[in-house]
C-alpha cells in the first residue's frame, strides 16, 4: 500500500468582516473571487492558492494571536517583485524580503484583522 498524496487546496480564514477582507485579498494582494456563500464564506484564488473566509464575529481576533496568527508560508519565483507589487497598493508589509540561514528570503505580510503569512523565495 502507498502512502496517500496530499495536495495543498485551500486555507481557512475566520473572519470578522468578510467584505474588508474580499477587498484586501482581491484589492491590494491581487486575488480574485472564487465561490461564495452570499454573506458567509467569499474564497479567492491567485496561482495556486487558495483562501476561504468565513464570516465570524464572535471569533477571537487574529491580532489577539500573536504568532499564532500566521497561517501560510507561500512560495513565490520572486519574492522582491512580490514586495513591490504589495507595497505599491498599500499591503501591510511587516518586514522587507530578507535572506534566512535556512535558504528562503523571506517577506511576512499581515492583513488588517492581524492574519500573517510568509512569502519567500527558495536562494538555497
Amino acid at each position: 500500500m502507498t502512502n496517500p498524496t496530499l495536495r495543498p487546496h485551500a486555507y481557512v480564514l475566520a473572519v470578522h468582516d468578510l467584505a474588508a477582507s474580499t477587498m484586501y485579498f482581491t484589492e491590494t494582494l491581487g486575488f480574485t473571487k472564487d465561490w461564495n456563500d452570499g454573506d458567509n464564506w467569499q474564497a479567492v484564488i491567485r496561482d495556486d492558492v487558495r483562501l476561504m473566509m468565513g464570516r465570524c464575529p464572535d471569533a477571537i481576533p487574529a491580532s489577539a494571536l500573536g504568532d499564532h496568527s500566521y497561517f501560510a508560508f507561500i512560495a513565490t519565483d520572486d519574492v522582491d517583485a512580490l514586495h513591490t507589487e504589495f507595497a505599491s497598493r498599500g499591503a501591510c508589509i511587516l518586514a522587507p524580503p530578507a535572506d534566512k540561514p535556512w535558504g528562503w528570503r523571506e517577506m511576512p505580510i499581515a492583513t488588517p484583522e492581524g492574519h500573517r503569512m510568509m512569502f519567500a523565495t527558495w536562494v538555497g
